[in-house]
C-alpha cells in the first residue's frame, strides 16, 4: 500500500480529541522495572506481540482484529470490552522501537490517544510509561461514565504496569506512579496520531 494510502487508511475513523468533550486530561502511569531482563526495545517488541495479555481481564478485555503472529504495527485494530461501558474500538496509530500509540474510534467512551513506551532511566533501570491524552467522547460519558471511570482506568493502566514489570523483570521497583492533570492542547496534539511522549535514548 502507498504511504499516503495507508496515512489516510491509518486516520479514517477516528474519534480525535476536538471531537470529545469537556477537559483535556493528561494521565501518566509510570514505574522501574525491578531487575529488566530485556533492553527496552526487546521489551516492547514483545509487547507489541503479546499486548492482549497485560490488561486486567476483570476490568476489560482486549481483543486483536486480524493477523495476531506478528508485532502491533501502524493500522492494526484492537476491539475492546470495557466494564460498565461496553464495546469499542481502537487503532495503532504509531509505532516505533520503544513505544506503540493507539487513537480512539468513533464510539469509544473517549477522545483521544495513549502511549505504551519504554526507555532506560539516567540510573540504568528501565521505566515502562503509559500517557493519554484525551476528553470524554461526549457530553453523556463527560457527565456519567468518567465519574465512575476515572478509578476503573487508573486501576487498569496500574495492573498494565505491575504485570509488565512482573513479566519482563522482578516486579515493580518502588510503586507505580499515577497522575492526572488538565491540561491546555499543545501544538504537537495537532497531530492527533503522533506519540504523547517520546520514549527512547539508550538502549
Amino acid at each position: 500500500m502507498p504511504p499516503a494510502d495507508m496515512a489516510a487508511r491509518a486516520n479514517d475513523g477516528l474519534q480525535l480529541q476536538h471531537d470529545g468533550a469537556g477537559a483535556l486530561l493528561q494521565r501518566d502511569y509510570w514505574a522501574a522495572i525491578d531487575e529488566c531482563r530485556v533492553r527496552p526495545a526487546e521489551l516492547m517488541s514483545d509487547l507489541r506481540q503479546r499486548f492482549c495479555e497485560f490488561p486486567p481481564a476483570d476490568l476489560v478485555a482486549f481483543s486483536r482484529s486480524g493477523e495476531c503472529d506478528q508485532p502491533l504495527c501502524l493500522g492494526d485494530e484492537l476491539d475492546i470490552e470495557i466494564r460498565m461501558a461496553g464495546a469499542c474500538r481502537v487503532r495503532v496509530t504509531s509505532c516505533d522501537t520503544h513505544s506503540v500509540t493507539f487513537s480512539t474510534l468513533r464510539g469509544h467512551p473517549e477522545a483521544g490517544r495513549i502511549t505504551f513506551g519504554t526507555y532506560r532511566h539516567e540510573t540504568g533501570a528501565v521505566i515502562f510509561h503509559i500517557r493519554s491524552r484525551s476528553r470524554s467522547g461526549d457530553a453523556k460519558f463527560a457527565a456519567g461514565f468518567l465519574t465512575i471511570g476515572e478509578a476503573m482506568q487508573t486501576n487498569t493502566w496500574t495492573d498494565f504496569v505491575r504485570t509488565v514489570a512482573s513479566t519482563y523483570g522482578a516486579g515493580v521497583l518502588g510503586e507505580v506512579h499515577a497522575d492526572t492533570v488538565e491540561v491546555e492542547p499543545t501544538e504537537a496534539d495537532r497531530d492527533e496520531t503522533c506519540p504523547t511522549f517520546a520514549a527512547g535514548g539508550a538502549d
